[in-house]
């Protein structure tokens, strides 16, 4: 095993706490008018897009030019520091069948992914996954709860975290 195939060891709290305080203002000032809500959830700034509004309708895998903008502002702030990493999740909501959810979940995590991947961000650094209709926020019963389920998150964390999100994800 290589060096760089070894992975890292996880951030204690307080080394965990000390990097969301430096990265939290940054992010959200990149973000900033944009559709884009940020909070701190467990070891990771979570960015969430919602589909309508970010992504083109009729093609999944194609991010509106308004969300271009604050994706790349975003991986500038991380791509700065060698010790950040990204694990995006893409979602879906119930409505179709599970093949199609599955399959459109992980075309918006790519195509967020694809920001980060041309700011230089690596395999070390980023991971990606569509979990489609698995992890819902809200109800898929109402049309306001398939709006808030069809969303992307982009967890911004140290890399050590890296490897504990892709498992518990």
């Amino acid at each position: 095993m290589k060096a760089a195939d070894k992975p890292l060891p996880v951030p204690s709290a307080l080394d965990n706490k000390a990097w969301l305080d430096q990265h939290e203002a940054p992010v959200r000032a990149a973000v900033a008018g944009s559709k884009f809500k940020v909070e701190r959830r467990d070891n990771a700034l979570v960015l969430t897009a919602p589909v309508d509004g970010s992504f083109n309708p009729k093609r999944p895998e194609l991010l509106l030019p308004v969300t271009l903008a604050p994706l790349a502002s975003v991986a500038k702030v991380i791509e700065k520091e060698p010790q950040s990493g990204v694990f995006i999740l893409g979602h879906s909501d119930s409505s179709g069948d599970k093949a199609t959810n599955d399959k459109v979940s992980q075309q918006r995590a790519v195509a967020i992914a694809a920001i980060f991947r041309l700011s230089g961000l690596g395999n070390d650094r980023l991971r990606y996954k569509g979990v489609g209709s698995d992890k819902p926020v809200a109800d898929n019963k109402t049309k306001a709860g398939r709006a808030k389920n069809r969303r992307v998150e982009v967890m911004l964390t140290p890399r050590g975290n890296l490897l504990p999100l892709a498992q518990a994800n």
